[in-house]
């Protein structure tokens, strides 16, 4: 929870520098409203940690009926941005079921696996959590939202890898995933069949070649680099940071957050942030190992693959090592949906971690007795 706070205390600071100047006669705009949704969070994760995580499992056909419903609301009646329809326009701020979703797949997910634990090595039970996963990842993916679609993909190998799946089904679901690579990206184009947007394609091309349209398809990506290397040890401050001032920087409330932090803090402040996701990790990973039972470590498994999975992505794309995906940055970006959600991961986090200290208390009691 610590470092949760920390986080979401180095998102307001650097939105408070990055956004001052994006709402013409709101300098706070962006700043007060991912405190409102950080507070809102944080409730939401308090009321999980005196909740019992065990009784999720009994609902798992509801959890994932809601999340698959959910997706396919947005689809029907999403509003439109810059050509894809990924939230749900609400009173008070724009809703993405798509991040609502990796939680409620990852509490799916898990109660499943632990039904079929007797028959973990069968290869039915691998393609049928695979085709759980991918059902609802090809459903964001049309929205079009291929980071949301991987994050799901991501989620469902750690709950399988964690449950103890055999590692031959893991070479086959690689095999597979090499065909569908090669049909999505030289086949079906040959053929005159485009699966990818116009936008993607040039995303992927972009990240292959960083150097071919740089005013074009990598101008992301190189305005991104331009911002971290000129941030060095110490970082250049709000008032020199040219690139995310002058607003050479895209997104930089959003997918970019991170390029803004190398900037305005340099070397010092990324490794402090850097530094805040390492300490959540690890403490989601000890919390794996403490849970009372295999629900809560396939859970806590699913939340340490979305933490990860994202951190990795974010920071790897601007840096020039990762393709663009619009992947956010866990309670760093700019949002309300991945704000909430991922405080809410962290209340489940807290609950299992509460349910096994409850446990280990009981059991010395009964070796007492």
């Amino acid at each position: 929870m610590l470092a949760a706070l920390g986080l979401v205390a180095c998102s307001l600071i650097v939105l408070t520098n990055a956004t001052r100047g994006d709402i013409p006669g709101s300098p706070h705009y962006y700043v007060v409203r991912q405190g409102a949704y950080a507070a809102v969070g944080l409730v939401l994760a308090i009321l999980l940690t005196r909740f019992d995580y065990s009784r999720l499992r009994e609902l798992k056909y509801g959890l994932y009926a809601a999340m698959l419903g959910l997706i396919l609301v947005v689809l029907a009646l999403g509003t439109a941005a810059r050509g894809s329809k990924r939230a749900l326009s609400l009173p008070f701020f724009s809703f993405q079921p798509a991040e609502l979703g990796k939680l409620l797949l990852i509490l799916a997910l898990s109660a499943f696996v632990v039904d079929r634990l007797r028959r973990l090595r069968d290869r039915d039970t691998t393609a049928r959590v695979m085709l759980l996963a991918l059902v609802p990842a090809l459903l964001v993916m049309i929205e079009p939202d291929l980071g949301s679609g991987f994050v799901y993909t991501a989620i469902a190998l750690t709950v399988l890898f964690i449950a103890g799946t055999t590692w031959r089904h893991f070479v086959a679901l690689a095999a597979i995933a090499g065909v569908g690579i090669a049909l999505t990206l030289v086949v079906a184009p040959a053929a005159g069949v485009q699966v990818l947007k116009p936008y993607q394609q040039q995303r992927l091309t972009g990240f292959l070649n960083p150097s071919s349209d740089p005013r074009n398809q990598t101008y992301q990506i190189n305005q991104s680099r331009i911002a971290i290397g000129s941030g060095q040890k110490s970082g250049r401050g709000a008032a020199h940071a040219t690139q995310t001032r002058l607003n050479f920087l895209p997104e930089h409330h959003t997918d970019f957050v991170f390029a803004v932090v190398g900037e305005e803090f340099g070397f010092l402040g990324a490794a402090v942030v850097l530094s805040l996701y390492a300490l959540l990790i690890w403490r989601t990973l000890r919390i794996l190992t403490l849970a009372k039972n295999l629900y809560g470590a396939l859970i806590a498994g699913g939340i340490v693959a979305m933490f990860m999975f994202q951190v990795f992505v974010n920071v790897g794309m601007t840096v020039g090592i990762m393709p663009i995906t619009g992947v956010p940055l866990p309670l760093m970006s700019y949002g309300g949906s991945s704000v909430i959600v991922t405080l809410m991961a962290i209340g489940l986090l807290q609950s299992i971690h509460v349910q096994a200290r409850v446990s280990g208390r009981g059991k010395g009691r009964a070796l007492n007795v």
